[in-house]
């Protein structure tokens, strides 16, 4: 009995190995495909990406030069963004509002893109950042607002932040002094949760 059970074990053995043999194997024509179509995927797109020359002569020239103008923005931009992250990483922590991560919302990832030549690559960054700074700066600033003043406003505000909505109405001071405290935990914790 002990040999034949031995040897139901090695054929056991032999055939996991085998089988692991064949998952390699289809894992490695998998990762060969998946390169080749990458490949011609990123060849397709290239295809559609407009020469430096040919973009400069199809550009207005007034659009270029607006450029410096719109390329200034970097500072504020960046002055901002420092001045932001410097802000909640002082003041957060003393008032018990959780950071913000601002991976989550300055998002770079368009220099990827093979149909876009250098120039929109570049464009392409600025607005990612800017609008990525603006949105950091933005959910810095609704978590401060929901701490320290969490009203509505009198008149209708367009593009409210999320967490509007929640604030106590214009003018009620009763639900202001109530509700103050049961804001701040609240902003602890919705931000606290996974």
């Amino acid at each position: 009995m002990k040999e034949k059970v031995d040897e139901l074990l090695a054929r056991i053995h032999s055939l996991q190995e085998e089988l692991e043999e064949e998952y390699r194997q289809a894992r490695e024509e998998f990762e060969q495909k998946r390169e080749r179509l990458a490949d011609e995927l990123r060849r397709q797109q290239r295809s559609y990406r407009t020469g430096l020359v040919a973009f400069l002569l199809r550009t207005r020239p007034l659009v270029a030069l607006t450029a410096p103008l719109i390329y200034l923005g970097w500072l504020p931009f960046l002055l901002m963004d420092l001045f932001v992250t410097a802000y909640q990483w002082v003041c957060f922590p003393i008032y018990g509002i959780p950071r913000v991560r601002r991976a989550d919302y300055v998002v770079i990832d368009r220099q990827d893109l093979p149909y876009l030549n250098a120039i929109e690559k570049f464009n392409c960054l600025y607005c990612s950042y800017g609008n990525g700074v603006a949105a950091y700066l933005r959910e810095v600033a609704a978590r401060t607002e929901q701490y320290w003043c969490p009203i509505k406003h009198a008149r209708r505000m367009e593009a409210a932040h999320d967490r509007y909505h929640r604030f106590l109405d214009y003018g009620d001071a009763e639900a202001y002094r109530r509700g103050l405290e049961r804001l701040r935990r609240e902003l602890a914790e919705r931000e606290a949760r996974p």
